[in-house]
């Protein structure tokens, strides 16, 4: 156990037992516009992410997948097509705002029977191990206040042979993309929150806390460091995102 009394939240430190209730007060806030936004601040960018990353996931008919942090249901609605009856998701948030307007939206697609919802805490998740064949997480890592805690559960519930896929902002490769995606996080991202959130602070926040965010060498180490075995990773958009892939073999 770690006897760290302090973590980011952002550019602020807090202390480790207050920074959970900090973000679920930023998801509680940003829910009711977190789809629009994400369209908005991505100008759609994040619909080929998430492609890119169930494609990536090589999921099969009959199996049993793990969406940790899955928000408004995305990666989740995606694989359950995949899995087809004979499979199923398991589709979890920390948020129970989140996690309740992703069952909702859903419900309301006609997607039920192979998924299931659980809120979760990703460094302490409530499943046994070498259970799921494939583990995704996609824009939640950056929030975990413990960050190799929850890779290391990921590793105990991943079957042997099963993989886990990051999805999660990351670092520009490029110094003038870098220049131009920071004046466009800090100057233009609380603008828009702003205007179609109502709300600025939580939007500055999430531009920090990529900023915080380890970069893409240093969280395939992480991965490695947790059990996972022939780790890559793929810059998308320059490095401003990127996917993270690792096998429990």
């Amino acid at each position: 156990m770690s006897d760290q009394k302090t973590t980011h939240f952002g550019y602020r430190q807090v202390a480790v037992e207050e920074k959970a209730a900090q973000i679920r007060g930023v998801f509680d806030s940003v829910a009711p516009r977190y789809d629009l936004m994400n369209d908005l601040m991505s100008l759609g960018m994040h619909r080929l992410w998430k492609r890119r990353t169930v494609a990536l996931a090589g999921v099969r008919r009959g199996q049993r997948v793990l969406d940790l942090a899955a928000g408004t249901g995305d990666l989740s609605e995606r694989f359950v097509g995949l899995v087809g009856q004979e499979g199923a998701v398991v589709s979890t948030d920390i948020n129970a705002t989140m996690l309740n307007r992703g069952r909702d939206r859903l419900v309301d697609l006609g997607i039920a029977g192979n998924i299931h919802y659980a809120q979760v805490d990703a460094e302490a998740l409530p499943f046994p191990a070498n259970r799921f064949d494939c583990i995704s997480i996609g824009f939640g890592l950056r929030n975990v206040t413990h960050k190799q805690r929850a890779l290391e559960e990921m590793f105990r519930v991943l079957r042997p042979g099963g993989r886990v896929l990051v999805l999660e902002f990351s670092h520009p490769t490029s110094l003038p993309l870098r220049k131009a995606y920071d004046l466009y996080s800090f100057s233009v991202l609380p603008a828009l929150g702003r205007l179609v959130a109502g709300d600025a602070d939580s939007y500055r926040y999430l531009a920090e806390s990529i900023r915080m965010h380890p970069d893409q060498e240093t969280l395939q180490a992480m991965l490695e460091a947790a059990g996972f075995e022939r780790c890559e990773f793929f810059d998308l958009s320059g490095g401003i995102v990127a996917i993270h892939r690792g096998y429990k073999l």
